[in-house]
């Protein structure tokens, strides 16, 4: 008899729920967001062949980090994949290409962040390294601290087998045109950097992991040590599986101030019926109230891939599982949703 009443429900049970239960569970989400940098840029001023090679470095990172994430590797390792060519690109201020200080020197920050333990390593003012990132993370996984900054951090890059990179290979003509041009006019800092081109990546894996890196030699012309956001665990950098990870680039001392990448993910935590976009806006707002200007990247447990800058244009990429794969520069052009399917 109670096989005879399973059968009737079985039979009387609605197709669909029958095709639910049979269903093959969703495919897991990853996702990925780079930048290269927030500022005025002018498009009068951007030729096609320089508008193609930033596209072309910034699609040959994105396409790194997203093999990554796509193979199922980690987001930690995305991160490095997509920074590391970004820092050897002489088109970035990070790595290679990095800008000069008032002594004429190339001093390089970075910072990263594991979402799954909040586990961050950076430095700061590093003169011999060639992918900080890659030293970033050292600190965070072979030292009891999380920032390390000049001869110490050389010391310890020495002491972990980093190879010694020599100074001019970070010099480029370009930013030694800038510094001269910044002294030459009695100019500041950010009459010359009309562009950022801090470099960093976010992303979540398909374990549902995120993790945050950034890149940048800071501002043309610093002086007296300056140490920008980059390296700021909380202010250029943060990674917090429970809401989000985040890259900033821009005017460091504002995004200090505010505390940008922690803020960001801290709202989403408490987000309320408030979108993503919305929050990311919010605070960057706040960061133009101040007085300051740059952008941010996220990613968010969903799959989000974000941007959002208060400038005329950040040199920017984002892909996902989804199908999205798209490089931008100004405002406006992004052509693709990176909002998840539900």
């Amino acid at each position: 008899m109670k096989n005879l009443i399973t059968l009737i429900a079985l039979a009387l049970m609605p197709t669909t729920a029958l095709a639910q239960d049979d269903a093959p569970p969703p495919a897991p989400k990853w996702s990925l967001a780079i930048h290269g940098g927030a500022g005025t840029l002018s498009r009068d001023a951007m030729t096609p062949e320089k508008r193609a090679e930033y596209e072309a470095a910034l699609q040959a990172a994105l396409d790194a980090g997203a093999k990554v994430l796509a193979d199922g590797g980690s987001a930690m390792d995305a991160i490095k994949a997509a920074i590391m060519p970004m820092e050897d690109s002489p088109l970035f201020n990070a790595g290679k290409g990095a800008v000069f200080t008032w002594e004429g020197t190339n001093e390089l920050d970075s910072s990263i962040m594991d979402g799954r333990d909040r586990s961050a390593g950076a430095v700061a003012g590093v003169k011999t390294v060639k992918n900080p990132i890659l030293l970033a993370d050292t600190v965070r996984t072979k030292s009891p601290h999380v920032m390390l900054m000049g001869t110490g951090a050389e010391q310890f890059a020495a002491e972990q087998g980093f190879a010694v990179t020599p100074p001019e290979y970070f010099a480029t003509e370009s930013r030694l045109r800038s510094l001269e041009r910044m002294k030459a006019e009695q100019l500041s800092a950010i009459d010359v950097d009309l562009k950022f081109g801090t470099v960093g990546a976010v992303a979540l894996d398909q374990n549902g992991n995120m993790a945050a890196g950034t890149s940048t030699g800071g501002m043309t012309g610093k002086r007296w040590g300056r140490i920008g956001d980059a390296p700021v665990i909380g202010a250029g950098t943060y990674a917090d599986n429970r809401a989000c990870a985040v890259s900033a680039t821009g005017w460091g001392e504002y995004f200090i101030r505010v505390g940008v990448a922690h803020e960001i993910c801290a709202r989403l935590r408490m987000r309320g019926i408030l979108g993503t976009q919305d929050i990311a806006d919010s605070v960057m707002a706040e960061v133009a109230e101040l007085g300051g200007d740059g952008g941010v990247i996220l990613v968010t447990p969903d799959g989000e891939a974000i941007f959002s800058f208060n400038t005329s244009g950040m040199y920017r990429g984002r892909a996902t599982s989804a199908g999205v794969n798209e490089v931008a520069i100004f405002g406006g052009e992004d052509q693709a949703s990176a909002t998840p399917e539900h």
